[in-house]
């Protein structure tokens, strides 16, 4: 690989945690860039940071001279890029099937409960932090639901998402668990979705991209 990569990313943030993993299944080396989301009204807004990424959004992924912004494309970039150890299936059908699994994630759960959306909520409306909680597992668990239900009993499904190998759609899944549990959401109701973060998990690759293990993580004593 002639051009390094940087990953401009914030340890909690779920996006960032989804190239992580897609980075670390490649085995593609990556500097990662912190940009703290909370510190100093929220590093992302700072003018330098809007010129990387003008949506003021992590992960931005740098290669060369490139700034590639949305967890999804940068993913679809990777595999492009470096089609070995492949996120996305070999045929249409399982391609679709992945990518539908990503998407319930990246596009129908995680941006209703997005840092942005709910300090917007408290800044604006002044919804006090238990109704914010109550929204954010509101969205969760009516996406897990459906997940559940995609999931249980499929053909397709093996010890990941999609067969035996993890794809993309783990890569989504794994980082949305982990953001239902700090919100309290009871992961014993998703047997299959629990079973699939476990195998996951077993991997290096995830384990190396879990949020405490990044670079940013807050020091716990």
């Amino acid at each position: 690989m002639s051009e390094p990569l940087q990953l401009y990313s914030y340890w909690r943030s779920s996006a960032a945690y989804r190239v992580r993993i897609g980075l670390n299944l490649k085995g593609l080396p990556y500097e990662i860039v912190p940009v703290h989301l909370v510190q100093d009204g929220g590093q992302q807004h700072s003018e330098a940071y809007r010129a990387i990424n003008p949506q003021e959004l992590v992960p931005t992924l740098g290669h060369g001279q490139r700034r590639l912004g949305q967890s999804l494309a940068i993913l679809e970039y990777l595999d492009e890029v470096w089609p070995d150890r492949p996120l996305l299936p070999a045929t249409a059908r399982a391609r679709q099937r992945v990518r539908a699994l990503s998407l319930l994630v990246a596009c129908d759960v995680h941006p209703l409960n997005n840092l942005r959306v709910l300090q917007y909520f408290e800044r604006e409306w002044n919804v006090p932090q238990p109704e914010r909680d109550a929204w954010v597992k509101h969205w969760i668990t009516e996406g897990f639901a459906a997940a559940e239900a995609l999931l249980a009993e499929h053909p397709s499904t093996g010890d990941f998402c999609e067969g035996e190998t993890p794809t993309l759609a783990d890569c989504c899944l794994v980082p949305q668990i982990y953001n239902a549990r700090r919100f309290g959401v009871d992961m014993a109701v998703y047997p299959t979705l629990a079973r699939i973060e476990a195998s996951c998990l077993a991997l290096p690759a995830f384990d190396a991209a879990r949020p405490e293990n990044q670079p940013d993580a807050p020091v716990t004593r």
